[in-house]
């Protein structure tokens, strides 16, 4: 299969490498001329814009784009700058973490069929693929199937939620949850970090992630940053990044009402991490995010 992929940070790359090793052909464009050398030299052909990069794809069945730009208004350039170039035969796929509502906004006004994908997964997903959400048209996603294998951990790996914005929805929640759960883990740690016993914490971890209930790859990074970081997290800072999806996820709580405690906790947790009175959870939330996404971890001076 012939696609399109433009955005070539951290994530875009990793689906452009998943999908030249599945033997797609991928066109690649980044406003970064290094990233698409690179890019290049890993086998995709390089674009020099994205108007280049549509006239590169003469695919019979269609153009297929995937777009792996921050979201926002690097969306919406994009698809200004893609959009003369569409047809109804076409498909673009945003596999940023755009808000939902604007997802259906965009699948509205696109010429092309338009697919919103959830990514989860992070920088490991190089090696193990990522999990994909993805809302939109049945057959649009049926078509782009052989991508999504290619990209996800495997057919297991991706599924349509249902119609347009779905797949960003779920996705939102999604990280609703993540929040909670790494905060739920800071505490717990923070607990024993400051109890009644001279803990090794890195071996608590790793006895839990053994049979234990709450075994999981969030516990595995908690491991891992106590092996890397040392028991008190050295001079990891207490400040936790993000929060707009957390925020979206409070607010279709609201909206919706459905009582959302853990998750507005955690949230408000992140905004509290600002204000540098040093808490030990936040500090190992603040290490997860480097562990699972290669976020950038504040330091203390």
């Amino acid at each position: 299969m012939q696609l399109g992929v433009i955005g070539l940070g951290r994530m875009g790359r990793i689906v452009v490498d998943r999908l030249l090793a599945a033997d797609h052909d991928v066109v690649a464009f980044d406003i970064d001329d290094e990233a698409v050398d690179e890019a290049a030299n890993a086998g995709a052909r390089p674009a020099d814009s994205i108007t280049d990069l549509a006239a590169k794809l003469d695919s019979a069945d269609g153009k297929h784009v995937w777009l792996m730009v921050p979201a926002g208004d690097a969306v919406d350039a994009a698809l200004e700058e893609l959009e003369p170039s569409l047809s109804a035969d076409d498909v673009v796929v945003d596999g940023g973490n755009s808000y939902f509502e604007d997802s259906v906004r965009r699948a509205e006004s696109c010429p092309a069929a338009y697919l919103d994908c959830g990514t989860s997964g992070g920088p490991a997903g190089a090696e193990l693929g990522f999990s994909l959400m993805i809302g939109g048209p049945a057959d649009a996603y049926q078509r782009l199937t052989p991508a999504f294998d290619a990209v996800a951990t495997g057919p297991d790996g991706h599924e349509r939620m249902g119609p347009a914005g779905s797949g960003h929805y779920v996705k939102m929640i999604h990280n609703g949850v993540e929040y909670a759960l790494m905060q739920a883990y800071g505490e717990g740690f923070e607990l024993l970090h400051e109890g009644r016993y001279d803990l090794d914490l890195e071996n608590v971890a790793s006895v839990w992630n053994n049979g234990a209930v709450i075994r999981s790859w969030l516990l595995e990074l908690c491991e891992e940053a106590f092996r890397e970081e040392g028991n008190d997290l050295g001079d990891v800072a207490d400040r936790v990044e993000g929060g707009s999806t957390g925020t979206w996820t409070v607010q279709e709580g609201l909206e919706q009402e459905v009582p959302l405690p853990l998750i507005y906790t955690a949230l408000g947790e992140r905004f509290g991490s600002r204000a540098d009175d040093g808490r030990f959870s936040r500090r190992l939330a603040s290490r997860l995010r480097y562990g699972f996404g290669r976020h950038t971890v504040p330091r203390r001076e």
